[in-house]
């Protein structure tokens, strides 16, 4: 009896620090933190229109790719002003910030004829939907680390109607695309903005680490078929705070495999915390947590002299990768 005593005396210590530490609140804070980049970019300097009706996903894809090339230390902010941006599917790379405007607008264009395709996952061995391959997210990153989505109440729209139609009418090809995809990705956060009509998932970070969504609004009409909020997949640390979804399907869905692939292509799914959930009303909680990361708009001739000196920049880029 005096041996059990003791032995609980002992473990006492620890029993209170581990139930204390199950109390405490966990939050996503410091999870993956707020960077500010030392450069700042405009999707106006790589041609961009943001009238709704020109496609840019050049734009998109070129400065992404000068980001790539030119690697400033400490990464670029690529800035997306006021305006409804109409852009096809387009990758994203590392040590990026992606900050969306309050009033600008990414939209997915409808035609679903020119949306790239790929490899079914490999933990999946097939299109989520259909046999074969699957159609690219609107925005992508693979392998990517160091990246933020962030803004001041911006909204990606994915324009998921012709999607759900197709869908309904059973003249899918392959597997809808997401809203935003990241796959063997880390340290990636999303907040302050606004995700609306996503044809298929809206976020889905597969075989990823340290992974934050907060502050994030992801609205869908509730008939929209399979249009879940967030899908951490085959993902660990993840964490998904102070969110808005309403959504057709699932609010928050974690995911691990599908259709029984081979036991080598498994990937387990951990540590996932997910609080502070609203849905049913307006998304208010949205806050502007990152004015220092807000875009200074130039004087005109600042513009054409950066514009030249991007001009010159990619034209070296692309002679060393000749």
């Amino acid at each position: 009896m005096e041996n059990r005593a003791l032995g609980l005396l002992i473990l006492l210590p620890f029993l209170l620090n581990f139930f204390g530490t199950l109390a405490a609140e966990e939050t996503c804070s410091g999870t993956v933190p707020m960077r500010r980049r030392p450069e700042t970019i405009s999707i106006t300097e790589f041609g961009g229109v943001g009238d709704g009706r020109r496609l840019n996903t050049r734009a998109f894809r070129n400065a992404v790719y000068r980001i790539q090339h030119l690697r400033k230390r400490g990464g670029t902010m690529l800035y997306v002003p006021p305006g409804v941006w109409l852009t096809g599917n387009f990758n994203l790379t590392s040590h990026m910030t992606l900050y969306l405007a309050r009033g600008a607008v990414i939209k997915a264009t409808k035609d679903t004829w020119s949306w790239p395709l790929m490899d079914p996952l490999p933990s999946y061995g097939r299109g989520r939907e259909l046999p074969g391959g699957r159609y690219a997210s609107l925005i992508h990153g693979n392998g990517l680390r160091d990246v933020i989505i962030t803004g001041d109440k911006g909204v990606i729209d994915g324009q998921g109607e012709v999607w759900w139609n197709m869908w309904r009418q059973r003249s899918l090809r392959y597997t809808r695309p997401h809203l935003l995809e990241f796959m063997h990705s880390s340290d990636i956060l999303i907040s302050n903005v606004v995700f609306k009509n996503s044809p298929f998932w809206n976020i889905h970070p597969v075989y990823c680490n340290n992974v934050v969504v907060r502050y994030v609004a992801i609205v869908a009409p509730h008939d929209s078929p399979n249009t879940d909020g967030v899908d951490p997949d085959s993902s660990s640390n993840v964490c998904i705070e102070d969110t808005f979804i309403s959504t057709g399907d699932d609010l928050v869905a974690i995911k691990s495999r599908h259709h029984r692939p081979q036991a080598d292509r498994l990937h387990p799914v951990f540590r996932i915390l997910h609080r502070k959930r609203s849905f049913g009303r307006n998304p208010e909680h949205l806050r502007p947590e990152h004015e220092h990361l807000q875009h200074r708009h130039r004087h005109p001739h600042q513009n054409q002299s950066r514009q030249r000196r991007i001009h010159k920049e990619r034209q070296d880029i692309r002679r060393q990768h000749a």
